[in-house]
């Protein structure tokens, strides 16, 4: 016999969007929120008294990631966690990470009020800085973790004004925790809960996806090194241009994952720094910021190489002394085929169309799948549109994603 449908309160998720919307850095009504400062903080006080209220146990650790625990029968068994994140790129969207955090607590609420009792204990973790916009690394939370990043490199990050991580961690309240002493978690489960950030569920009327695998992303620095002058009097046949030089390499970077022969391989330069920066000026300095990410972690290096090689050529023609910095290579993670599995049934359960996706996004799931079997459900966003104030989850879809996230807790923690 079916277990009784669960009383989700789509209304109350909403609200609750709505309201952890309104801690935000302006302008409106893009959402700004960035890890530990003023709204962040904030944030982070509203809703750990909104587990509280719920009847969990909260607490953090040295990095700031928070966990809510609803104490299983059996304090034995591992627990089985889900969760996101709440931080907020510059002039972004209310429902990135936040729909799986306020989610979560709304599936725990209806497992509460439908008189179910977990044998294992269920916890939603909030992460820390899954966007990268404070110290340049994505995932910092669940990176730290898994062990991805140590005390060390904690300690030596720095935002662009130059202040510190331990400074900013010792300012919000974190500073008696010892980084050293930050431990991974055991579960026996993590499910994350996410909005697509894609085209894709929408386009084929599916109202739920079963994530395989996740995409991860490689992050490079490149520096083209020439020299600087007047932009009337230095000849042409005499410059060492290096923003010219940046410029087609950034095409060399679009050939290169255009000719990588899969769909899944994307590569972004989304960041350059010119010197001196002038209108007049020939650049005698030009940085890219480089992101590639694809599922098999093979094609990516060869695109790698592919664009490494035409770079180096490039800076030969154009005379220009080239660097290339590694600031991350992430494995792309494989989700657990039992969790995916059990995300299909539940969907299939409920009455709800689902299939089977990957996620070309980066997640904290693709740290989690490091420590323990992980999976993902993803639920569609108009358009495909996020990290925009047009980023947008209907309340049909985000109560659907509930429900299957709810159905799944139940079934691996009874």
């Amino acid at each position: 016999m079916s277990p009784l449908p669960l009383p989700i309160r789509c209304d109350r998720v909403e609200a609750e969007l709505a309201e952890l919307a309104t801690f935000s850095d302006p302008p409106f009504p893009g959402v700004t929120r960035v890890l530990f400062s003023a709204p962040d903080l904030a944030a982070r006080r509203w809703l750990q008294g909104r587990f509280r209220a719920a009847g969990l146990e909260v607490r953090a650790d040295a990095v700031g990631n928070l966990f809510a625990r609803w104490l299983g029968e059996d304090p034995g068994p591992l627990a089985v966690a889900t969760g996101s994140h709440i931080d907020a790129v510059p002039h972004s969207g209310r429902y990135d990470g936040t729909v799986g955090v306020l989610g979560a607590l709304e599936a725990f609420r209806a497992l509460r009020e439908s008189g179910f009792r977990p044998k294992r204990s269920l916890e939603i973790v909030v992460f820390s800085a899954e966007e990268p916009t404070r110290f340049g690394v994505s995932c910092l939370g669940s990176r730290a973790l898994a062990g991805r990043i140590g005390p060390e490199e904690l300690a030596a990050l720095r935002d662009e004004a130059g202040r510190s991580f331990a400074e900013l961690r010792e300012a919000a309240g974190l500073g008696h925790l010892p980084l050293a002493e930050l431990a991974p978690p055991r579960y026996a489960a993590f499910v994350e809960l996410h909005i697509e950030q894609g085209p894709l569920l929408e386009r084929e009327g599916a109202a739920i996806g079963a994530v395989e695998a996740i995409a991860a992303p490689a992050a490079y620095r490149i520096r083209w090194l020439g020299e600087a002058g007047h932009a009337g009097t230095l000849l042409l046949a005499d410059r060492r241009d290096a923003l010219a030089g940046a410029a087609e390499g950034i095409l060399a970077v679009e050939r290169a994952a255009r000719e990588s022969g899969s769909a899944d391989t994307v590569a972004t330069v989304g960041q350059i720094a010119v010197s001196p920066g002038a209108l007049n000026s020939v650049a005698g300095f030009a940085s890219l910021g480089l992101d590639l990410r694809d599922i098999n972690p093979e094609r990516r290096e060869r695109v790698a190489s592919a664009i490494r090689e035409a770079f180096v050529e490039i800076a030969g023609r154009r005379r220009l002394e080239l660097s290339w910095e590694r600031i991350y290579e992430d494995p792309p993670a494989a989700c657990d085929p039992g969790l995916v599995a059990q995300i299909l049934a539940s969907a299939d359960r409920l009455g709800l169309r689902a299939r089977r996706m990957i996620s070309r996004a980066y997640h904290d799931s693709l740290f989690l799948a490091r420590l323990c079997p992980t999976a993902m459900i993803f639920i569609p966003c108009r358009a495909g549109k996020s990290h925009c104030p047009e980023e947008h989850a209907s309340p049909a879809a985000i109560e659907a994603g509930v429900r299957v996230l709810a159905d799944c807790l139940r079934a691996l923690a009874g």
